[in-house]
This record gives C-alpha cells, sequence and structure tokens, in this order.
C-alpha cells in the first residue's frame, strides 16, 4: 500500500473520530495560544489530520490522491524504495508543520483563533506536483483548463491576497506557506529537479 493510502486512511480515521468527538477535536487543531502559552507544540502537526466537515475532508484527501499518488511515484524512482517512501513522508509531514508555524507566530495571543485540516500539506504536494509537470493541464476551480504552471501563479497571487483581505475563515496564508515549502522541500531533496523544472519551462511551454 502506499504512503498516500496510508495517510489518506489515517486522516480519514481520525477526522471521523473528531466529527463525532468535539474534545477529542479540540485536542488536536491548532491553537496558537495554547501552543505560545502552554507549549503545546504537538498541535503544529495534529492539526493536518482533523478537519471541520466531509467537504473539507473529501476536497483535500481528493487532491492528496490525485497528485500524492504521483509526487510518491516519482519519489521512489529518484530515490529507491526506502528512501522514496520516507522522502515522501517527511515532505507531507514537514509541510503541515510549516504552513503551521506563520499561523502560530500571527495568532500567538489570540485565545480564540482554531485552524484545522491538511490545506497546506495539500498545498505542499500540488507544488511538488508542478515541479515535475509545469505545463500539464491542471483544472481551476474543478473546471476551468489551466497549465500547471499558470495555475501555480494564480494559486499564490490570491492566498496572498486573501490572507490579508479576505473575512472567509479559510486559512489563505497556510495554503501559501505550504505550497512554498513543498516546492522548495523537494529541490532540497533532489537539486538537479530545479534544473530540469527550469528546462521544462522554457522549452515546453504552450506559448511560445
Amino acid at each position: 500500500m502506499s504512503i498516500t493510502l496510508v495517510l489518506i486512511i489515517v486522516t480519514g480515521l481520525i477526522s471521523y473520530q473528531a466529527f463525532n468527538d468535539q474534545s477529542l477535536k479540540n485536542k488536536l487543531l491548532q491553537r496558537p495560544y495554547l501552543e505560545h502559552h502552554q507549549k503545546e507544540y504537538y498541535r503544529l502537526i495534529t492539526n493536518g489530520f482533523v478537519h471541520a466537515n466531509w467537504t473539507h475532508l473529501l476536497i483535500n484527501m481528493y487532491v492528496l490522491f490525485v497528485f500524492g499518488e504521483y509526487v510518491e511515484s516519482v519519489f521512489l524512482s529518484m530515490f529507491g524504495a526506502m528512501k522514496g517512501r520516507l522522502f515522501y513522508l517527511m515532505l507531507y509531514l514537514f509541510t503541515i508543520v510549516a504552513s503551521s508555524i506563520p499561523t502560530h507566530f500571527k495568532h500567538k495571543d489570540n485565545q480564540y483563533y482554531a485552524g484545522l485540516g491538511a490545506s497546506g500539506a495539500t498545498s505542499g504536494i500540488l507544488f511538488s506536483f508542478i515541479l515535475f509537470n509545469p505545463w500539464s493541464q491542471l483544472l481551476l476551480f474543478f473546471i476551468i483548463p489551466c497549465p500547471a504552471l499558470i495555475a501555480a501563479f494564480l494559486f499564490l497571487f490570491y492566498s496572498s491576497w486573501a490572507s490579508k483581505n479576505s473575512n472567509d475563515n479559510i486559512a489563505h496564508d497556510v495554503h501559501f506557506y505550504g505550497a512554498v515549502f513543498g516546492f522548495l522541500f523537494t529541490v532540497a531533496l533532489n537539486p538537479e529537479v530545479f534544473v530540469n523544472f527550469l528546462t521544462r519551462v522554457m522549452h515546453e511551454s504552450p506559448f511560445w
């Protein structure tokens, strides 16, 4: 069984339990105030395994399945079976933490802020995929075909703008930092990937 499927099953089970147990959800979601003042740093990672509702869970797990299976297969090809699975798992778990840290500092004195969901990690997986396939076709809003690289820029621009201007209760900064970290972490594991990315961007563009 792939690491991707294991992550989906584990996240699904924990999220399902939390749907029916508010006390469990409260223990696992991100609470920057408690992280900072009561040293509950475990929340920086456990928040990625609980979700607000079924829609939130299913969207994140769909993204993880579609793009994670591919990224995991590339990691296995690059690093071998054992290291590939380990590095892929590190990518996912480290991205949860990395995307949670800015929120921690932003809201560390806010007793009422809480965040949850795997959106930061799935954004990181998506941007790792884009690093390997910059011109593949993605569907914006699941409807509009768009080259992956263009979708990436639009995603980062909107996430940055929305984190400062939107009041929709979506953690857009988590999406932004998760995406950036996933991209950079993949490059750090194998810098040659970035060289190949630039080559494909320059020579496979549909615009020239």
